[in-house]
């Protein structure tokens, strides 16, 4: 007995015992570990659209109208449908400018807000019912600056060339019995549409990064389908 306490584990060697070879693999596991666990933190955090980060419980989940979200230029297009042409030169000549990030940013594409893609489709509907540049930028920077909350209260009234707002159904009316409105858009409609297409498009968290991705029922369905098939 070599009195050193060795011999005490029952059924197994010390590790000064553990041979050469069995040393080394030992070694390469623990090297292979180590790897894998930095792969795994630098690995990009990518997160279900509405996001629920890891750790937290669902009542952390982010809705399209949250601040905490943004949605990049292509996104903003295809939800607001507009051409990335009108896109860019609305931002450039200060029509409407992306509130969360704009493209002034180092090597940074523009982000936009749910209320800023809101307000593009609004733009994009007076556009197509004549309204002039004029009038509409008067109409943009009046609804930038009212409370998001209020957005979806509003009844945007037009005659082709003023844009007229009615917070009532009864100012509604009175412009129509004067003549003065010939179409109107409801803004909560629109928000309401809006809110379900970019519940089903990418997004990207503004506080950290992540990307969402975005959750279309349709999509899983076919693939149940799919699968089923």
């Amino acid at each position: 007995m070599s009195g050193l306490g060795d011999e005490a584990a029952v059924g197994g060697q010390c590790s000064v015992h553990v041979p050469r070879s069995g040393r080394k693999l030992l070694l390469e596991r623990a090297w292979e570990a180590t790897v894998v666990e930095q792969q795994e933190r630098e690995l990009p955090r990518v997160g279900r659209f509405p996001a629920v980060q890891p750790g937290q419980p669902a009542i952390e989940r982010l809705a399209p109208t949250s601040e905490l979200v943004g949605y990049r230029g292509p996104t903003a297009c295809a939800a607001a449908g507009i051409t990335y042409r009108q896109l860019d030169y609305w931002a450039r000549t200060g029509l409407l400018e992306p509130s969360v990030r704009s493209a002034y940013a180092a090597s940074a594409q523009r982000l936009y807000s749910f209320r800023d893609i809101l307000l593009l489709k609004i733009v994009k509907r007076l556009l197509d019912a004549g309204v002039s540049l004029q009038n509409i930028r008067v109409a943009v920077a009046h609804l930038q600056s009212a409370e998001v909350a209020d957005l979806a209260g509003l009844t945007l009234m037009c005659d082709g060339a003023t844009v007229y707002e009615c917070t009532s159904p009864q100012q509604v009316v009175d412009l129509l019995k004067g003549g003065q409105g010939v179409f109107g858009i409801a803004v909560g409609v629109v928000w309401q549409d809006l809110e379900a297409t970019l519940g089903r498009l990418h997004a990207e968290r503004t506080d950290t990064g992540e990307t969402l991705i975005g959750h279309d029922p349709g999509d899983e369905l076919a693939q149940r389908r799919n699968r089923a098939g």
